[in-house]
């Protein structure tokens, strides 16, 4: 297990990072903490901002290339707190009825993702939406429809037959940060 690639997968708030450094600190892996919010500050946006695709595409590019850098670099085990599941479900979850889509820049975009996710890690964890939601100053939206669309995306992403790496799921029942740890490090 200390070879393993971990990374989990989940929408905004489901305790992704907590749980990461938790679990690193339990099997005495390094924990690879990813930021989203940074590589958009460095381009002159914001998460939150309304993007036309070419823009929201561009980004998403930019996201997974700091992350592969990131996850690149280790050579034993590790787990992170986002994967390329997460970033493919935000670039489908920003599309609406009238956005107007690449459709050959698109699936690029998501193979490259699958192809990073089967040459990177050795397994997937889904944390669905189940922690008591709390505002923070600086965090991603509280919108639980939102929250819900971006965790049913990520489902269904890992069902894709172009993704190799297994997955689990921790149920929407395990809520404390033991009973997931425990989760992760006794049912791999």
């Amino acid at each position: 297990m200390l070879k393993e690639k971990i990374g989990l997968c989940g929408s905004h708030r489901t305790g992704k990072t907590t749980l990461a450094a938790e679990v690193a600190l339990s099997l005495g892996i390094p924990f690879l903490r990813t930021s989203t919010s940074r590589v958009f500050a460095e381009n002159g946006l914001k998460p939150s901002d309304k993007m036309d695709f070419s823009t929201r595409i561009w980004i998403q590019h930019k996201i997974i290339e700091e992350a592969e850098k990131i996850w690149g670099r280790e050579t034993g085990g590790f787990i992170t707190d986002r994967t390329p599941i997460d970033m493919m479900a935000y670039t489908l979850g920003d599309i609406q009825g009238g956005t107007e889509v690449d459709f050959v820049e698109l699936e690029a975009y998501l193979d490259h993702c699958f192809h990073v996710t089967n040459i990177l890690f050795s397994r997937l964890v889904i944390l669905q939406p189940a922690i008591p939601l709390v505002h923070e100053k600086g965090k991603a939206s509280l919108n639980k429809g939102y929250i819900e669309h971006l965790n049913l995306l990520i489902l269904g992403l890992c069902h894709d037959e172009r993704l190799q790496c297994p997955v689990r799921i921790i149920g929407r029942d395990v809520l404390s940060i033991e009973a997931r740890v425990l989760e992760m490090i006794t049912n791999p």
